[in-house]
């Protein structure tokens, strides 16, 4: 493995005001030492994948309480494809019914990781997420 830090971009889509989990989520991946950049809230997807390509991210992690995931989702993962940065990994959270994950997934979303996960599972999915595909 490289000592190269792995590189996220959390983002909140949308009108979705609240931000604590989006705020903790990027303290517990700083403190697993990544880097993270935190775009603030009422992003639009375009805005959000342009940042990620800016940043040079690996991963674009998106917290989400509002109930417009799905829509918003793929059209985060359409400007992906649509800027030809599909290598950046989407982890999407927050609350998301199970029944949402599949179509989250076929529109492009990597991971999904329950609003009730522990630090450790979110550090754990997003390393593992990432030297699956030996980016670090």
């Amino acid at each position: 493995m490289s000592t190269n830090k792995i590189r996220v971009l959390v983002a909140k889509l949308g009108l979705d005001g609240h931000d604590r989990g989006a705020k903790v989520v990027s303290r517990i991946l700083r403190d697993a030492g990544m880097e993270v950049i935190y775009t603030g809230l009422y992003k639009t997807p375009t805005q959000v994948v342009n940042a990620a390509i800016q940043e040079d991210v690996d991963v674009i992690g998106v917290s989400l309480l509002s109930g417009s995931h799905v829509p918003l989702f793929r059209e985060l993962c359409r400007c992906l494809r649509e800027h030809k940065a599909e290598h950046i990994f989407v982890v999407a959270g927050g609350v998301i019914p199970e029944q949402d994950y599949e179509p989250l997934r076929e529109c492009g979303v990597d991971v999904i990781i329950p609003q009730e996960a522990r630090a450790d599972l979110i550090v754990t999915t997003i390393t593992e997420l990432v030297e699956a595909r030996g980016r670090i």
